[in-house]
Order: structure tokens, then sequence, then C-alpha cells
């Protein structure tokens, strides 16, 4: 995975190197010997060479200096300067060694990226290690979003059935209540009509001189449960003891009550027989 970076800084290093020596040889060339000129291009070459060297034995030990590093840029800013020159004195059109002339400087820069990439690269095991926790994260992400979105859905499934049930009871409610409403008012209309008034008070109430009970609508409304009679709450009645009763409270009033109105004041006196004994009694006191 090295060779990604450490390519990049050789190739811009060579590349370097040749162009500081060609300059070099070129601009001293005419002013002194060649020879003189190639000996001074290879040194700014081989001090570079030499300090870049020493810098990857110290990374290869896990150590750093910084005197040799300083060495190293200064020789990559004299490489530079040399170029910037020989650009501006000794051409004609610099424009295009201008150009070329921060070579040195971004091979260094190069051999900083690939130092950095050495110190912070990790194993193949660890580089496994890390994408195998990402991995089991993205999963985890994935399983939480998907039950995320399916109790969602399954909420709003939820919430739907039990809107479309309470429209539903709503709807058996007000029809109900419709047909209260219709029945309250023919109950209505029959109670204030006077014939169906008269007739239905004759039938529901007895007939008595100058009395003409009202017949009452049944009421429409909450109630409160009435509890029941317990059976043993009372011993139960002998029979003369129950004739007695049947007998006192027939002629509670004049004219004697009928059975029916004799058998509700019973009951509700807390008197408790069964049916069959009652109207026995009721015979044996009418006889």
């Amino acid at each position: 995975m090295s060779a990604k970076t450490v390519l990049p800084a050789v190739a811009m290093t060579a590349v370097s190197m040749v162009l500081t020596l060609a300059v070099v040889v070129m601009w001293l060339g005419g002013a002194m010997p060649w020879p003189v000129a190639l000996i001074v291009g290879l040194g700014i070459d081989g001090g570079w060479l030499a300090t870049l060297a020493y810098e990857r034995r110290l990374a290869a030990q896990g150590d750093h200096s910084n005197a040799v590093t300083a060495v190293g840029w200064s020789f990559g800013l004299v490489a530079t300067g040399v170029l910037i020159a020989h650009a501006l004195t000794g051409e004609d059109n610099p424009g295009a060694w201008l150009a070329v002339a921060w070579l040195p400087i971004a091979a260094k820069a190069l051999w900083l990226v690939h130092g950095l990439w050495e110190r912070t690269a990790l194993t193949p095991n660890a580089l496994g290690a890390i994408r195998g926790i990402q991995q089991e994260a993205r999963d985890e992400a994935a399983v939480a979003r998907a039950r995320l979105r399916s109790e969602a859905a399954t909420e709003e499934t939820r919430l739907t059935a039990v809107t479309e049930a309470g429209a539903r009871v709503a709807r058996v409610q007000a029809k109900t209540a419709q047909s209260l409403s219709r029945a309250w008012s023919t109950l209505e209309s029959a109670r204030e009509g006077e014939d169906t008034g008269r007739a239905l008070t004759s039938v529901t109430a007895r007939v008595t001189a100058d009395v003409t009970p009202r017949w009452e609508l049944p009421v429409w409304g909450p109630v409160e449960p009435v509890s029941a009679f317990r059976l043993e709450a009372a011993p139960a009645l002998t029979d003369a003891a129950l004739d007695a009763l049947v007998d006192e409270i027939r002629h509670s009033e004049s004219p004697a009550l009928s059975y029916r109105e004799m058998a509700v004041r019973f009951r509700a006196a807390g008197h408790s027989a069964s049916e069959v004994r009652l109207r026995a009694a009721w015979k044996r006191m009418v006889a």
C-alpha cells in the first residue's frame, strides 16, 4: 500500500534532480568550465539525496531528527532558488522555467506525505478488524432502522384499525340514538294525544271516580342499578304469616287493591315469597 505514496515521491525527486542538474550546467557553463558546473549540480542533488536517505533510515527505526529535516528542506530551497534565478536572469522567456521551479519543494512535500502515511499505516489484521467493526456497526444500524420502520408500520395499522372501529361504533351509536329519538317522539305524540292518552290510562291504571291518573313516559336516561334482594336475607314466611301480610296490604286502601298492586307493595316492603305461594295466599284471602 505504501507504493501509492512512495512512487510519486521518487518520480518527483528524480525529475527535480535532473532538472536542477541541467539548469546548473546550462546556467553556470558559460561562466566556468562545464565540469565545475556539473560538480555544483551534483553537489546540490547529492546533498539532497544524502539527507533524504538519512531521513528514511531514521523513519525506518521509528526516529526523527529536526536537524536532518531542516538540512533536507534547505537543499530543496536551494534547488528551487537556482531554478528561479535561472528563469529570471538567464532566459528571455522565464515563464516556462518558473512553471517548473516548484518541483523540488513538491518532491519534499511528497516525501513528507509518505512519512505521515508510514507513521499512520496499520497492519492488514488491524485493517480487517476495523472493517469488521464498521460492518457490524452498519449491520446494527440497518437492523435498527428496519425495526423502527416495522414498528411504525405496525403502529400505523393499529391506529387505523382503532380509528375505523371507533367510527363504526360512532355510526352505530348515532343510528341507535336516532331510533330512540323516533321512538321517544312516537311515545310523546301518543302521550299528548287526548284519545290515545285516555285509552292508555284506562288500561295501565285502575279507573276510579273523579280520578284519572296521568300516563307518564318511561324514563330515558342514566339509571342507578338496583341491587337484587337476597332470598336468604330474611327467614321464609309461614303460610299464616303470608296470609296475614297479604290481607293487610290488600286492605291498606279502599277499595281493596288488586293482586298486581298488592304484589308490588309486598315486594317493595322487603318481603319475599314465590309467585306461587303469593298467589295462593291471595286466593285464600279473597275466597
